[in-house]
């Protein structure tokens, strides 16, 4: 391969072909253009809608606000139409449930979460209404099909294989945990939502990078043409901007964004990296500095904390925003009114933090992040007891239940697949594996450092694309490659297809449960596998 020393016109090659070679260049880089296809759009889309299906069948059926719903709901509900959270009287979930919508207090209210999430939420109720069930949810189950959709695509591109693109998002279009959040406004699956988005725009970034390089590369190759000694330039990177706006809006969602923002700005300075080395740049490292590392921080860090100030517009706007005029109000005003709202705003960020790291009284449903990839306390959402002839209960005894477990052969295998990428990916270097990996490694390890907070298992759903990926990944490798010997592809290929089955099976089953559907209790029983689930 080219170093930088092979770019005098004495050892060009005039006589190379320069769109071989560089199509020889884009398969080194492991980014040679996958054909359009039609028919795998059409797979993915077919996909979108079956999770369309799954997340709006009854979505509105539960005429209550479940679990955390009575907090985001009515945030998303004022938000839209003051600019604010504001503050609600006591026990106020009854009358806003009978429509009552307006009976929000004069006062901004004291949130610990940014807004954009609840944005997100109280769009759908501008939609469709805030004295609707449809109006509470219709937006995140709406990103919780489009996730499926992106999945689908982003493992296509990951893996170079429409097959197995399908199959992840097949997977998170039927397991409980995603299916169970996207019918429930909470903030974790909008955040997941932006984060796989950031995710696929940095899988896009790379192999338009790579494809540049190849280009570039092949010049020296073929014409003698000299590179700069920083390497060749990384040119425009739009996708890589549209991934730091896309991660400013994860941290508005839930701070717990930034450390995925951490994750992935490494990640995509190390794919660059390893692209100028694979092409033997002479100055790889340093010109990697120069020309990617350098430009990353700005492009994702930077844009990111522009976006994340500018989600505070409405409280920016608002005289009624909690904490607005602490700087006035405290003796801390001087200079511009906006040198004093953002000191304000910081003051009520150092609250909020300490409001979570302190966060340690007991919850029935609290859950040590080293059970979560093996689901075991599971979140209640919803449960309702009845008797003969109550909510169509056929028996003595019925309940029901949306129990926020994600179906136990995709978690279950999902562990263990963890585990092989790991040491695949330390074994054999595989990119592939680091990739599936990187939302584990920013959105599951950082909660290791709060074992003392009150945190739940359903923060999973954040991260559980990645860990479908890396179940794909340990599928795709028992399936074999495609020039691989046919028989050991069939036989792989026949027992991936026995689990996927088993999976669906699985899935049909828990439905009730996921959903709310009132069933008898003896069947609500055989659906708690674990003793830990009830």
């Amino acid at each position: 391969m080219p170093t930088q020393e092979m770019t005098s016109p004495s050892d060009s090659r005039p006589e190379a072909d320069p769109a071989s070679t560089r199509s020889a260049l884009e398969r080194l880089l492991h980014a040679a253009p996958m054909p359009a296809s039609r028919a795998a759009w059409a797979a993915a889309l077919a996909l979108f809608a079956l999770a369309l299906v799954l997340r709006l069948w009854g979505l509105g059926s539960i005429h209550e606000l479940i679990f955390d719903e009575t907090y985001y709901v009515k945030d998303g509900y004022t938000l839209v139409h003051n600019g604010v959270e504001m503050n609600w009287p006591d026990d106020p979930d009854a009358a806003f449930e009978a429509g009552d919508v307006d009976s929000y207090e004069d006062s901004g209210a004291y949130v610990v979460h940014p807004s954009v999430g609840k944005w997100v939420i109280g769009l759908g109720m501008l939609a469709l209404g805030g004295d609707n069930p449809w109006g509470w949810r219709i937006s995140v189950a709406l990103l919780g099909a489009l996730s499926v959709l992106m999945l689908a695509r982003i493992g296509r591109r990951l893996f170079r294989s429409t097959g197995l693109g399908l199959i992840a998002g097949g997977l998170l279009a039927i397991d409980g945990l995603h299916l169970t959040h996207s019918r429930t406004s909470l903030l974790d699956l909008v955040l997941m939502f932006f984060v796989l988005a950031a995710f696929g725009a940095l899988l896009i970034d790379r192999d338009q990078f790579r494809q540049r390089l190849a280009e570039a590369t092949a010049r020296v190759i073929t014409t003698g043409e000299r590179l700069s000694p920083w390497g060749a330039a990384g040119g425009w990177r739009p996708w890589r901007l549209s991934a730091g706006v896309l991660l400013g809006l994860a941290c508005s969602v839930k701070w717990s964004g930034l450390y995925v923002l951490a994750v992935f700005g490494i990640m995509t300075v190390l794919w660059d990296w390893w692209a100028r080395r694979r092409v033997r740049e002479k100055r790889w490292l340093v010109g990697g500095l120069v020309r990617d590392a350098i430009p990353a921080f700005f492009a994702m860090v930077g844009t990111a904390l522009v976006t994340y100030v500018a989600s505070w517009a409405g409280w920016f706007a608002s005289d009624k925003g909690y904490f607005r005029h602490w700087a006035e109000e405290n003796g801390h005003a001087g200079g511009s009114p906006i040198l004093n709202a953002l000191r304000s705003l910081w003051h009520y960020h150092q609250e909020a933090y300490a409001f979570h790291v302190g966060l340690d009284s007991e919850h029935t449903y609290q859950a040590s992040p080293f059970g979560w990839l093996l689901q075991i306390r599971p979140t209640n959402f919803y449960y309702r007891s009845y008797d003969y002839g109550e909510a169509g209960c056929q028996v003595a005894k019925c309940g029901a239940q949306i129990l926020s477990v994600g179906n136990p052969l995709i978690w279950w295998l999902g562990a263990i697949a963890v585990l092989v990428a790991v040491v695949l990916g330390l074994v054999w270097r595989d990119g592939r594996a680091w990739a599936a990996l990187s939302g584990i490694i920013g959105g599951y390890l950082p909660w290791f450092l709060y074992l003392d907070r009150t945190i739940f298992t359903f923060y999973a759903v954040v991260f559980e694309p990645w860990l479908i990926l890396c179940l794909v990944y340990v599928m795709g490798l028992i399936i074999g490659p495609r020039d691989g010997d046919r028989e050991r592809r069939l036989a792989g290929t026949l027992f991936v297809g026995s689990v996927l089955t088993l999976i669906v099976l699985v899935s049909a089953f828990f439905w009730p449960i996921w959903t709310g559907q009132t069933i008898p209790l003896e069947q609500w029983r055989w659906r708690m596998w674990l003793p830990s689930w009830p």
